[in-house]
């Protein structure tokens, strides 16, 4: 029995598994949740009390332009063209000109019917030869002047795709440039290379895609063979061609400092104006670049426009060179002529050998030597950011032929006929009168808020003479009196010389206002041919927040800084006048600025002409022009510039972004790209050129920057 009872206890009894390991753990994950719980309580509490003391600030809210709809017209097709006369811009639109309007209507759009699906397929237009160089006393030039080789024409069409957008700032009218033509990437680019094969001497770019009508570009003829072109050569002997119609051909300076002559150069002769009176002046188009530079095809297409354009199809009105910086400056470029064109070679594409000139920073500071080193932000005084205009003034002074200096880059692209903007605006700036000038190129223009230009002038005109209610010492030092302001502002008459104690500049030359502006009826400097033209507005940089403002070397700054004034993008057109007065000034008097700044100031202490031309620039989303107005001209009395509100106050910057001319705006690239016919963030490519409107095609529209363009090649056997 006893056995039994065990064996039934041994086979109905079970122990318990033991649980210490179960609870531990259960206690670890409390404790934990515990601690982290008292941990975020802490540091809310931390966050709160520093927001409260403002050691630390929430992040901003994005800019208001971000919530502002994407305009879609630019992307217009070529079977879409209608006449800017007929045409309805998607923007400006009067209609819609507050912030709550263009919020209200993007919101609409979005839930209303598409109107595009009754959508019908036109015809390619036919398009019609652009070429708008006058041809009277012209010999005409050729790429190779022993085969009659023909300068290539652009083709363009007339009008605009349906509904695309017109210029925010600034006018086709004033300037009298054609705004009521378009081109395509074809008619554009097709003559320097686009849409045919490299075996033909093309770039093998824009074989596939959408390609109808696009044979119109070359009307039945061969395509260039750009292997086989020697743009220096062609240049060379267009301008000898034409001699008769230019300016008697000064003697360039020698390098007597390397030469080692006896003696020195001998002064130049003055013309004599009596013989010149009906020739035109010598302009040089001077393109920046450097000694690695990559030139892809698209950089080709490019500068091949540019002296096609400017130099051949002118009669050599223009003359187009390289300056090219070498960066190394231990490379001993100066030491044979061997070397100095060894590494000039290596520097430029084969088509455009024989067109550059060597320059280092080395060099400059041989030239300009005996200016303050004062390493502003980190950087040398004679390096190609702070004082670009260094190797410009120095090739002016070394080419006394040249009477204009066009202060080209790399990453800018044109959408038309590059003479047709160069002319049209050269023009345009000199009939500009004096009377007002610096007033009017503080500002920008923008004509659905300013009406015509003569509106503009009289709008300008109030301001100056009356002021405006501007907070402008809201970030001075509080006095007892309302920081509010209304008051006039002392119109830029004459020279603006510095006036620190000691600063001393050359005066003989400047020019001389004939009478006081009262008595001035808008005739001072009407036919005067400008020193300067710029393609941005001449803001002054004094009380922004420009970050560059202070980079000013070799004046009296204890006191204030001398009258500055500045213009973003280097781009422009400077006079032989203004850039041997800045050489003067470096050279002789140790007196420097910023790049950007230094042109405009010399012209503004010497009395020289200096005009903002307001070329027509885009913007990519639909801002109400009123906010706009008053962003862009949210300066001193209306002005772009003079206060911290300026939008060229570093922080404020942001809102050039969307615009088509601006140093870091991201829509030229896109644009240029979607142009191009390649997809950019999804939009465009090939099937939606095929399946809608066509091609892109868009009116003469100044870009920049440009960068990077990868073109799709054809596929070729063996590679």
């Amino acid at each position: 029995m006893l056995r039994r009872a065990s064996g039934a206890r041994e086979a109905t009894s079970y122990p318990l598994p033991r649980r210490r390991f179960t609870r531990y753990f259960t206690l670890i994950i409390v404790l934990i949740l515990v601690g982290l719980g008292l941990t975020l309580a802490r540091l809310s509490a931390l966050s709160e009390a520093s927001l409260r003391s403002g050691l630390s600030k929430p992040p901003p809210p994005p800019p208001t332009w971000e919530s502002f709809p994407f305009l879609k017209r630019y992307h217009g097709g070529i079977r879409t063209l209608v006449s800017r006369a007929e045409n309805k811009p998607e923007f400006p639109d009067p209609e819609n000109n507050t912030l709550e309007s263009t919020v209200q209507k993007d919101q609409e759009k979005q839930t209303a019917p598409s109107e595009d699906k009754g959508f019908q397929k036109r015809d390619i237009p036919q398009g019609q030869r652009f070429n708008p160089v006058k041809q009277d006393g012209i010999i005409e030039c050729f790429l190779n002047e022993e085969k009659k080789s023909n300068v290539p024409q652009l083709l363009a069409y007339s009008g605009v795709p349906k509904g695309f957008p017109d210029p925010v700032m600034g006018s086709y009218d004033i300037f009298g440039l054609n705004g009521d033509v378009c081109f395509d990437r074809f008619g554009r680019l097709g003559p320097y290379g686009l849409g045919y094969s490299k075996r033909w001497g093309g770039s093998g770019a824009g074989m596939d895609g959408e390609r109808e009508g696009a044979d119109q570009v070359w009307g039945g003829k061969t395509e260039i063979d750009y292997r086989e072109v020697n743009w220096a050569q062609a240049q060379q002997k267009c301008a000898q061609k034409n001699k008769n119609r230019f300016k008697p051909l000064l003697k360039g300076r020698n390098h007597f400092f390397t030469d080692m002559p006896v003696g020195g150069p001998e002064d130049k002769p003055k013309r004599e104006e009596k013989q010149e009176k009906k020739l035109l002046a010598r302009q040089a188009v001077v393109i920046r670049t450097w000694q690695d530079f990559q030139y892809d095809d698209e950089d080709m297409f490019y500068l091949r426009a540019l002296v096609n354009e400017l130099s051949l199809q002118s009669g050599g009105e223009y003359n187009v060179h390289f300056l090219v910086h070498v960066k190394d400056n231990d490379l001993p470029i100066w030491s044979d002529d061997f070397t100095y064109q060894r590494v000039l070679n290596d520097s430029l594409p084969l088509e455009f050998r024989g067109m550059g000139t060597l320059w280092s920073e080395r060099q400059m500071s041989l030239i300009y030597g005996g200016i303050a080193e004062t390493n502003y932000r980190g950087l040398p005084i004679h390096g190609a950011y702070r004082s670009t205009n260094m190797p410009l003034s120095y090739f002016a002074h070394m080419h006394p032929e040249y009477d204009f200096f066009w202060h080209w880059e790399m990453d800018i692209r044109y959408t038309g006929h590059f003479y047709h903007l160069f002319d049209k605006v050269g023009k345009w700036a000199d009939q500009q009168p004096r009377k007002g000038l610096w007033e009017r190129n503080g500002r920008f223009y923008i004509p659905s808020e300013h009406g015509s230009w003569d509106d503009f002038k009289h709008m300008v005109r109030v301001q100056t003479e009356h002021g405006t209610a501007h907070k402008s010492g809201m970030y001075e030092k509080i006095s007892g009196n309302d920081n509010t302001q209304v008051r006039s502002q002392p119109p830029i008459w004459g020279p603006q010389p510095p006036t620190g104690e000691g600063d001393r500049i050359e005066t003989e030359n400047d020019p001389q206002p004939p009478t006081t502006p009262d008595k001035d009826n808008y005739s001072w400097g009407v036919g005067e041919q400008a020193d300067f033209i710029t393609f941005n507005p001449l803001f002054d940089p004094h009380a922004t927040n420009w970050i560059l403002a202070e980079d000013v070397t070799g004046y009296n700054t204890s006191a204030g800084f001398p009258p500055r004034r500045t213009a973003i993008i280097t781009a422009s057109r400077l006079s032989h006048r203004l850039l041997e007065t800045m050489h003067r000034e470096t050279a002789l008097m140790r007196h420097s600025m910023f790049s950007e700044m230094w042109p405009g100031s010399c012209a503004l202490h010497h009395g020289l002409k200096a005009v903002y031309a307001p070329h027509p620039v885009y913007i990519d989303r639909r801002w109400p022009t009123s906010y706009l107005a008053a962003v862009f001209n949210n300066g001193l009395h209306g002005a772009s510039g003079g206060a911290r509100t300026s939008v060229f106050s570093d922080e404020r910057q942001h809102n050039f972004l969307g615009t088509s001319w601006y140093y870091h705006a991201g829509f030229p690239g896109n644009l240029w790209k979607r142009w191009l016919g390649y997809k950019v963030d999804g939009d465009g490519g090939e099937m939606e050129e095929v399946e809608g409107e066509g091609r892109m095609c868009l009116p003469g529209m100044l870009l920049h920057p440009v960068k990077h363009v990868d073109l799709i090649y054809e596929h070729r056997e063996g590679e």
